[in-house]
């Protein structure tokens, strides 16, 4: 069986044999790191990504490292995932320990992994850390209330002093991605109590899980004592986020331009920001006599020549025709960079990071001109999707809350979207094994990239038996449904799944339970308890029932659950859409700042989406029983629950359904 623990999932058995869990974490999250700089890593990109996280082979000259993995592993552009990182390691490690001066053996080489005090794990960049903050500095400058803190000196370590309350990272949340928090709920006094941090921190950790960072392993302490590698790695995926926002056909039409026709722009569709990025970046450069295809933001931009190219054909009349015949990569860098001043884009990076091939800054870099300058057409053809109906904007809200849902689960692969990256069904059987441990049969199963389209049914005919398994409802559902990306299938599917997971979560919580099976109507009913015990009069029907479109219940069963937060001050009546939706709006911050992983927008709860409903509910009550029962107010039990008319993991047949007329 697959070792499966925090985000990590190997099953080759010999691999398991080599490293500790401990090893294995560590080792995950920075190849992680790596897929989220880069995007596909390739064999070629590992020497250096090693060497400038000190993972391996620090001590080797960039030809010793690159002529020992060719020798090793053949060709540099073979895509590699976890499982072919760790092989990698392994190998350099052992060549690195062979070489004079190497050092010891191989647990001696590792030991880094098993010390959190160690210089490996509190290594950051200096020139990221100043380049974020310039960010910071830029776009929360004029924030009244952080004012007083900024600007950051970024050449100071003074930004991790500022983050230790929590207001800063809550704001950048905000910047990134519009109305995620509600600022409300952000604790503001000028001196916050261990209480109100703590409280700051839980709701930027769960805003920033629902905008799509990956948070794995992160906590609130980790924020108040500043620990910096963990601090600037939460920044540079949130600014990641802002930059990249407007690579997708909805917020710029304009790139239909780099497709020709109607499959070419599906896959567009699918793709991830960065790879957009890259796909616009190369439609420029066809343009120009630069022959080479630009696959990432590390070793193909080093010398320059993309850049100094893409530029040009951006803002020709700032260029320099000389850039082109400089022998030294750092003078065209510094050419490069006037370049994009003149056309008033921000640096975020210097000429000798672009010469290093720095993935996270030189991303930024391209980002920031593309949304400054894109040089698309601005009249473009017509496109019907995007005058989406009511059907298609719930699939595609319900398509966002399950991709966040699943990439919070600390897989070993990062989805940027469900209907194209679930086919496979490695991600699918991965999702499984978190919510039931050991129920997947890796032995059987094929792990990415598949070449032979059986192996893909393979997978999902194993997905869809272990769905039958847990009482799914899967009638007349064939793993070959979800190969050709079936949507309504694949979100009823993953609703199931999301829904199944929290009432594990929730049945591992109770001790009393001797395997009691927990319902929907057992999480309707306690609700409802908790609310009436609380003195207040609101009820709901049922997940559907409309009057929860005020958000006032919810706030209601947040204020049961722990009286002190939510400010009814700056609750609404709820009697508009205006009203309703900033309730709903405070529901989901508050809930957050509580300690609930929720996925959730506020429209879901204006049009009371009773699959929504559910989960929310759920996991207010999640986070209740994991409270001591002496902490909970009153000290009260969970002993409100009556209804036993549900099975575990199986469900109303009305909320299996994708975005039913009903349910709006």
């Amino acid at each position: 069986m697959a070792a499966g623990y925090a985000g990590v999932l190997v099953s080759d058995p010999w691999l398991q044999n080599q490293f500790t869990q401990v090893e294995l974490r560590s080792l995950k999250s920075h190849f992680l790191s790596m897929r989220r700089e880069l995007g596909n890593v390739t064999l070629e990109d590992l020497p250096s990504m090693m060497s400038k996280l000190k993972i391996v082979g620090e001590n080797l000259t960039d030809e010793e490292r690159s002529s020992f993995l060719v020798e090793s592993n053949g060709s540099l552009t073979e895509e590699v995932d976890f499982e072919g990182f760790l092989k990698v390691y392994l190998k350099m490690q052992a060549h690195t320990n062979a070489k004079p001066g190497g050092g010891g053996g191989a647990k001696d080489s590792s030991a880094f992994l098993k010390a959190a005090t160690t210089t490996l794990l509190h290594t950051i960049s200096e020139s990221e850390k100043s380049s974020y903050v310039a960010h910071i500095n830029n776009y929360l400058g004029e924030d009244p209330f952080l004012k007083k803190c900024l600007p950051i000196d970024p050449l100071s370590n003074d930004l991790f002093e500022v983050v230790k309350d929590g207001v800063l990272l809550c704001k950048l949340i905000n910047v990134a991605v519009p109305g995620t928090i509600d600022e409300r709920a952000i604790n503001t006094k000028r001196i916050l109590n261990p209480w109100e941090r703590n409280e700051n921190h839980t709701l930027c950790l769960n805003s920033a899980k629902a905008i799509g960072c990956t948070v794995v392993n992160i906590g609130t302490q980790d924020f108040i004592e500043g620990r910096r590698h963990l601090v600037l790695g939460v920044i540079s995926q949130i600014i990641k986020i802002q930059l990249l926002a407007d690579l997708n056909l909805k917020k710029t039409p304009q790139l239909l331009e780099l497709v020709e026709d109607s499959k070419d722009m599906e896959e567009l569709m699918g793709l991830a920001p960065e790879k957009i990025l890259l796909r616009w970046m190369n439609f420029h450069l066809k343009k120009t006599s630069y022959k080479k295809t630009v696959t990432n933001f590390s070793s193909d931009v080093k010398d320059g020549l993309a850049y100094a190219h893409l530029l040009n054909v951006l803002a020709p009349e700032h260029g320099n025709p000389s850039i082109f015949t400089l022998k030294d990569f750092l003078e065209r860098a510094r050419l490069i960079l006037q370049h994009a001043d003149r056309m008033g884009c921000k640096r975020y990076l210097t000429a000798k990071d672009i010469v290093e091939g720095s993935p996270n800054l030189n991303l930024a870099f391209v980002a920031h001109v593309f949304q400054h300058r894109n040089g698309l057409k601005s009249q473009t053809k017509e496109i019907s999707f995007i005058e989406t109906s009511p059907d298609e904007s719930q699939i595609s809200r319900e398509e966002k809350a399950f991709r966040l849902w699943i990439n919070s689960l600390g897989n070993s692969t990062y989805i940027d979207n469900v209907f194209e990256d679930v086919r496979n069904g490695w991600v699918l059987l991965e999702a499984l094994d978190k919510v039931s441990p050991g129920i997947v049969n890796w032995k059987i199963a094929s792990k990415p990239p598949i070449k032979m389209p059986f192996r893909k049914v393979e997978n999902c005919n194993q997905v869809v038996k272990i769905g039958k398994q847990l009482k799914f409802s899967l009638v007349n559902v064939a793993g070959n449904d979800i190969v050709q990306g079936n949507k309504k299938l694949i979100l009823a599917f993953l609703w199931q799944l999301m829904r199944c997971n929290i009432i594990q979560l929730l049945k591992n919580l109770r001790s009393h339970s001797h395997d009691k099976e927990i319902t929907d109507a057992d999480i309707l009913n306690w609700a409802n308890v908790k609310v009436k015990n609380a003195g207040k009069t609101s009820q709901m029907k049922s997940f559907k029932d409309k009057s929860l479109s005020d958000g006032i219940f919810f706030l209601e069963l947040l204020s049961a659950v722990e009286p002190r937060v939510v400010n009814w001050s700056l609750v609404t009546k709820g009697e508009t859409d205006e009203e309703k939706k900033m309730n709903a709006t405070y529901v989901i911050s508050i809930a957050r700042k509580l300690g609930c992983s929720i996925f959730l927008l506020p429209e879901d709860i204006t049009e009371v989406n009773q699959k929504m409903m559910l989960t929310l509910t759920a996991s207010i009550k999640y986070w209740f029983m994991k409270q001591p029962i002496e902490e909970r107010p009153g000290g009260a039990s969970d002993s409100e629950n009556s209804s036993e008319t549900m099975s575990n993991c199986t469900m109303d047949d009305s909320a299996s359904e994708t975005s039913s007329t009903e349910d709006r």
